[in-house]
């Protein structure tokens, strides 16, 4: 897992930048483009000899994901149209929103009672795989699924003990994204650094008191926190599995967060949490312009613009990409696997468990029913089959280019832990909630917070 900094030192923004900057091979010469036509045709020959690979017998599947509405019609259009192809197949699907989906998933993979076919965290793979036992090694499977459309990069950061865990989607960061209309109303220019940022702050409160430019929850907070400190002191968070900023520092990141409370650039969280909204963009503040901006992955944003788009009191907003907010000389965020498909170690069919995954990344047909619902694909194939039929979110491709061009500092498999991110008791949810209640000051806060960090990085 520590090879994520070798995956972006070999030059992880110039694969991702061009194209539709994925992980995948771009048409850069006519050499590259014949050789992704012929991946293209390999994987369409595996997965159209995969239904002779087994023996007919009626299986069934159960497949877990978590997302938003698009990803799960999606997901269940690419579902029927698996089992249309392999009628012996029967796939259940059981999916939700993110809000105590990990907590749910955890206990069911520990406990020996997951699905066949998991969509995963990539930090999943170091939390849960229990050294290699938990998830079924899938080059095991590498007859019914297509390995070769994936960067040997990309597969060994899903890999435990030299065994391959689960199979890369996307990579993903996180960016800004406005609602122009409510700024255009506010009359305030969407910000591009510090000072047009506290600008807005102070508009929005001048115009209505209850209008925020920006709203982040807790790990949010956490997230645009190590991005401050990252475009500030221009080192990672985490080096060589230690945190990799002194305690002023990190207090200095806490009085950034504190700061955008006190101008009136973000609610505090007992507002947001009185909102009484399971998530940002189910909340009626957002969805009706109130809170104007996030900062989200780029493979989230579909769901947020929907909601705008779709707000009865207010039709009409504009939910608009925006650029990186400048924070110091050095360009803040990291870059990280978005998500990846794992198969039980537990599934009694472990075979028609990959052929499923096959088909949702390297198949012509899967590939264009789920277009860009998880992000860019990894899959060259996968890729390709979207240029070729000009598919995919404008706002997904807008935004993970702007993503992969911009990122370089690099994640920490264990960033993610549960530990730290699990709402309401991990680390991140209370030690930003104590500081926006008032409860810790900044510098009471940095202890905790490293003290949090360590304790799980040391675990």
């Amino acid at each position: 897992m520590r090879k994520i900094k070798q995956w972006t030192a070999m030059g992880l923004a110039a694969v991702m930048a061009m194209s539709l900057s994925a992980c995948g091979s771009s048409k850069s010469s006519t050499t590259e483009s014949t050789g992704a036509a012929e991946t293209t045709k390999e994987a369409e020959t595996t997965s159209a000899e995969a239904s002779g690979t087994t023996s007919g017998e009626p299986v069934e599947l159960k497949f877990s994901w978590w997302g938003g509405d698009t990803r799960h019609a999606a997901t269940e259009e690419a579902i029927k149209a698996f089992e249309a192809k392999y009628p012996n197949i029967k796939v259940t699907p059981e999916y939700g929103a993110w809000t105590g989906w990990e907590e749910k998933q955890s206990l069911n993979i520990l406990g020996g009672n997951a699905a066949d076919v998991m969509q995963i965290n990539w930090n999943w793979i170091e939390s849960y795989s229990q050294g290699g036992k938990s998830f079924a090694n899938l080059e095991d499977y590498s007859d019914v699924l297509d390995l070769t459309q994936f960067t040997p990069e990309s597969l060994n950061l899903c890999k435990v003990d030299n065994k391959l865990m689960a199979v890369p989607i996307s990579l993903t960061g996180r960016l800004f994204y406005w609602n122009k209309t409510a700024f255009d109303e506010v009359g305030v220019a969407i910000p591009t650094d510090l000072d047009s940022l506290y600008a807005a702050g102070e508009a929005f409160k001048a115009k209505d008191p209850d209008m925020y430019p920006l709203a982040l929850g807790e790990y949010d907070r956490m997230i645009l926190m190590v991005y401050y400190l990252e475009s500030k002191y221009g080192k990672n968070w985490v080096e060589d599995g230690a945190i990799n900023y002194t305690e002023d520092e990190v207090k200095d990141g806490m009085d950034f967060i504190t700061g955008l409370e006190t101008k009136h650039v973000i609610p505090t969280l007992a507002t947001i949490q009185g909102d009484m909204a399971d998530s940002l963009d189910k909340n009626a503040k957002w969805i009706d312009g109130k809170y104007a901006g996030i900062f989200e992955w780029d493979s989230s944003a579909s769901k947020f613009k929907k909601a705008l788009e779709g707000s009865v009191n207010k039709p009409g907003q504009e939910f608009v990409v925006g650029d990186f907010v400048k924070m110091g000389d050095n360009n803040g965020g990291f870059t990280k696997i978005s998500m990846a498909f794992a198969v039980s170690a537990n599934s009694q069919h472990p075979k028609e468990a990959a052929m499923l995954i096959n088909f949702l990344l390297n198949d012509e047909e899967g590939v264009k029913i789920s277009s860009t619902e998880r992000g860019i694909p990894c899959s060259a194939a996968g890729l390709k089959i979207l240029e070729d039929n000009k598919l995919g979110d404008p706002l997904t491709i807008e935004a993970n280019t702007k993503v992969m061009e911009y990122s370089k500092f690099t994640l920490d498999p264990k960033f993610e832990h549960n530990d730290l991110k699990a709402n309401p008791d991990g680390v991140y949810y209370k030690v930003f909630g104590k500081l926006s209640a008032g409860e810790i000051d900044s510098k009471e806060a940095a202890s905790e917070l490293i003290k949090g960090v360590t304790d799980t990085l040391e675990s």
